[in-house]
């Protein structure tokens, strides 16, 4: 086993024989491609589950993961910004006051939620 370092990122190479090697990603961006897959299969066995419409679990996942700031602060020492889930907090609006609450819909909000407090995270420490 050997290890690269490419652009900053560590890449472990494979011999499997005198000509070939097989790369693997970096480990962060395969446990993106993981979680990704497993978002869309949830994705989709929740849209499974809607008799018509059953793409807007998709779009209410969408919507939710959404993210912007809601104060902003220029001071000596740097910007500070408070962001906040607005997506998540538009669909939970609209779920409140609706006639149509459909399990699958609001699973597909609390998905985009945990999406959005990800990206929150990596905002804030990253």
């Amino acid at each position: 086993m050997t290890s690269y370092i490419r652009r900053g990122l560590e890449r472990v190479a494979f011999n499997l024989s005198n000509f070939s090697n097989v790369l693997t990603p970096p480990f962060h961006i395969t446990i993106m491609a993981i979680i990704s897959i497993i978002i869309i299969y949830f994705l989709v066995r929740w849209s499974m589950q809607l008799e018509t419409r059953r793409y807007t679990v998709f779009i209410y996942f969408l919507i939710s993961t959404h993210v912007g700031p809601v104060f902003s602060r220029d001071t000596n020492e740097g910007t500070f910004e408070l962001w906040a889930p607005f997506g998540f907090i538009i669909v939970f609006l609209y779920f409140l006051f609706s006639k149509r609450k459909h399990p699958s819909k609001m699973k597909a909000c609390i998905l985009g939620l945990c999406v959005a407090i990800y990206q929150l995270i990596l905002h804030y420490v990253g």
